[in-house]
């Protein structure tokens, strides 16, 4: 297990996320410190991001199999913050495959030292606050505050090593991430709103 520096007292985050939010650099890099909280997902899974896989109907992220490290698909509901972030963007990909394209090439991803770059530049150090750190945020805060384990650990897409518990968790636990997804980024709004100023860089 590799350790990620993460936030996780409230207060800190919310001044971090509204650091992402005044964010002046590329768009597509903002967009995606803003998903990673959202969505719970990896850092590789936000950066490629296609745009066949946004439901907006749905209001789901549907990852193929292919492209997660358990190899198995994953849904991910999008609460109206994470849609409301995507619409914004989305105009910026018209033409191409990937949501949140390289500055340099339309059909090549963000790197993930892009979005680490952006952390620092807005003074949080790599010991600090990684891109990764964000689904460790989410771990800790949630299960702080009383949400279900098991639904926690579907939303984050962890895989149980036993067999019948990971069919049965697959199947039943759409409905509660949908509610867990909303009340997560209702959470990291107010938690934005409480904030003080945002960090002073150097």
């Amino acid at each position: 297990v590799q350790h990620r520096a993460t936030i996780t007292d409230e207060r800190k985050l919310g001044a971090l996320l509204r650091s992402i939010d005044e964010y002046d650099g590329w768009p597509t890099i903002r967009a995606a410190l803003q998903l990673l909280p959202l969505t719970m997902g990896r850092p590789g899974d936000v950066r490629h991001m296609q745009r066949s896989e946004i439901h907006f109907d749905k209001a789901m992220w549907r990852i193929p199999a292919e492209r997660m490290k358990m190899r198995r698909p994953h849904d991910v509901p999008l609460s109206k913050q994470a849609l409301a972030i995507l619409r914004d963007i989305w105009p910026l990909s018209e033409g191409g495959e990937l949501v949140l394209p390289s500055i340099r090439a339309a059909d090549r991803p963000l790197s993930e030292g892009a979005m680490n770059s952006a952390l620092r530049r807005m003074g949080y150090t790599q010991d600090e606050m990684t891109a990764h750190g964000f689904r460790s945020t989410a771990s800790t805060i949630l299960n702080e505050r009383g949400f279900d384990p098991d639904v926690i650990e579907a939303a984050l897409a962890h895989q149980d090593d036993n067999d019948v518990r990971r069919a049965y968790n697959r199947a039943t636990y759409l409905t509660e991430r949908v509610k867990l997804m909303q009340a997560w980024a209702n959470i990291l709004e107010e938690l934005r709103a409480l904030a003080g100023p945002k960090r002073q860089v150097a």
